[in-house]
């Protein structure tokens, strides 16, 4: 399964957000591509442990029943719901987004498993670097469809 520890899956990420402009128009969803490139930031400090939101009620309720969405082949649908703390409202600068998400990246596959967090997800509840690896790729492959890359 394609993961962030795998260099060809990292290049090609880095590649896929090197396309990006910044006038992209959205496929669905709410966000602009700069905020979108912050969110995907945003979560990568969350799998580093650099970003540890609260477990929420209804996560703990499902989180495990639906934990398989998030680790398999299968690509994310379109508008699933996103933890507050990754919400991003306010208008960001897309190069510095850009750039930012790209070091976010490199850095979270090069810190391997052992730099990855141990906090549990705030809605999938724990889960091992692999499965944490595994669901940042699917992550950002998701909004990189979302803008078209």
């Amino acid at each position: 399964m394609t993961n962030l520890f795998q260099r060809e899956a990292v290049d090609d990420v880095i590649s896929r957000v090197d396309k990006l402009q910044p006038a992209a128009q959205r496929q669905w969803g709410k966000m602009d591509v700069a905020q979108m490139l912050a969110h995907c930031s945003a979560a990568l400090d969350m799998a580093s442990g650099r970003l540890n939101p609260p477990r929420i009620f209804v996560g703990r309720l499902i989180g495990p029943f639906v934990k398989p969405i998030y680790t398999n082949e299968k690509p994310f649908s379109r508008n699933n719901p996103t933890d507050r703390t990754l919400v991003v409202l306010d208008q960001r600068e897309f190069h510095r987004e850009q750039e930012q998400l790209k070091l976010k990246v490199r850095q979270f596959h090069d810190g391997g498993e052992a730099q990855c967090t141990r906090h549990p997800h705030p809605f999938f509840g724990a889960l091992t670097p692999q499965q944490w690896s595994r669901g940042m790729y699917k992550h950002l492959d998701h909004h990189l469809r979302q803008f078209g890359g």
